[in-house]
């Protein structure tokens, strides 16, 4: 372990990113990465700095088994999961890589991790959020390194409790993770106050909000507090919409994802000041951790990072560290190695629970404020991801039987 702490110590690195097959297959390790990268550039061209920024890292200090040099190719889905199926077949058969990445869209992650059993390949999951993953379509195969759906929602939840309103609206991009997330949140609400109400729920295609509408719908609700699941441009037309005709004014909300700088550099001044949030606000961060990785993406990039780049970095951090103690690419080891592996990140240590193989990546929450004209997050406090999953007697009714 404490070889590869050292391995994301790096200062002047250097990259393989390629998108064509490598002729020397034994001196690299290959990585299929699949994502949405023209789908949602606000998150994936981040995410794919943050790759860069490890790989660098990890070649840097010597690369892994013995000295071969990590190699990450990747590919974008077009946001369709036929088209992810497509790409990940060429990486496996034309590419050869020795396993695969990735993923934003949560009905396309699924599509991969169904592909990554019939084919016995391993995947490890970066990004997307379903429950599903790792629960009702989890699979040997696959792991997932970001906090899922049912954690944000729970980490929400205390709050949403606190506002002690009866009649809740919620809207949600209308695909599998926003359903998850909304279920989550109706199960757990109902636990700890048995007579609320849902007066609203406004399911709107991934994309393509008719903003104006969403917003007098929730005027029209009569809704008392607000659940909302939005992002990217959905999320900056409907605040734009419902800043213009004031509805969020005395409308207590908790909103997943919108503490991202991703949708927070977009809003600006248009920032819905008090809305509390999960969220990555990397400017109040002070861990010798998150120091130390962002210094040496400011470095790099001459920015700072998003959200995006942060999972993008643990992601092959996790890699390397499963590659390492696997002490191969071979299915079978990784899967051995990543089921409890656990290692040092930027958000502090993770852990991948063989269980379900979700990893206790966590997340900030907070509370929206602008400052200068920029959206940021206050009051922010760090869950832990292993505060918020299930136990292992719940994880038994939500998981098959597949390991």
């Amino acid at each position: 372990m404490a070889r590869l702490s050292n391995l994301f110590k790096g200062a002047v690195l250097s990259l393989f990113l390629f998108n064509a097959p490598m002729a020397v297959a034994k001196e690299v390790i290959r990585v299929g990465e699949i994502n949405s990268y023209k789908t949602i550039p606000s998150f994936l061209e981040p995410y794919k700095k943050g790759i860069e920024l490890a790989v660098h890292e990890v070649n840097a200090a010597g690369g892994l088994l013995g000295g071969k040099q990590l190699e990450v190719i990747i590919r974008d889905d077009g946001g369709s999961p036929g088209a992810a199926v497509r790409e990940a077949q060429n990486l496996l058969s034309r590419d050869r890589v020795d396993l695969l990445s990735g993923s934003f869209l949560s009905h396309i992650a699924l599509a991969l991790a169904d592909f990554a059993r019939q084919r016995q390949v391993f995947f490890l999951a970066g990004e997307p959020l379903s429950d599903k993953m790792t629960w009702g379509n989890g699979n040997r195969y696959t792991f997932r390194l970001r906090d899922s759906t049912y954690m944000k929602t729970r980490m929400l939840v205390p709050t949403a409790l606190e506002f002690k309103k009866k009649r809740w609206a919620l809207i949600y991009p209308n695909y599998e993770y926003g359903q998850s997330a909304i279920e989550t949140f109706k199960a757990e609400m109902r636990k700890h106050q048995p007579d609320i109400e849902f007066v609203l729920e406004q399911a709107v295609p991934l994309n393509k909000i008719d903003a104006g509408s969403v917003v007098q719908a929730l005027a029209d609700s009569g809704a008392e507090a607000l659940f909302n699941v939005l992002f990217s441009t959905d999320l900056t037309k409907f605040v734009r919409a419902g800043q213009t005709r004031k509805v969020f004014d005395n409308l207590p909300t908790v909103s997943m994802l919108s503490g991202e700088p991703e949708y927070l550099d977009t809003l600006g001044k248009d920032t819905p000041v008090g809305w509390f949030v999960t969220g990555y606000p990397w400017y109040a961060i002070d861990t010798p951790e998150h120091d130390a990785f962002l210094k040496a993406y400011q470095a790099r990039f001459n920015d700072y990072p998003r959200l995006g780049s942060i999972v993008g970095y643990m992601m092959v951090q996790s890699l390397a560290a499963g590659i390492e103690k696997a002490g191969s690419t071979e299915t079978e080891d990784l899967i051995a190695a990543f089921k409890g592996l656990e290692h040092m990140s930027p958000l502090g240590p993770i852990y991948y629970r063989p269980q379900d193989h979700q990893s206790t990546m966590g997340a900030y929450v907070g509370t929206l404020d602008v400052k200068d004209g920029v959206g940021v997050m206050t009051n922010i406090q760090y869950v832990d991801g292993k505060d918020v999953q299930p136990t292992d007697e719940e994880v038994a009714t939500l998981r098959p039987t597949r390991d």
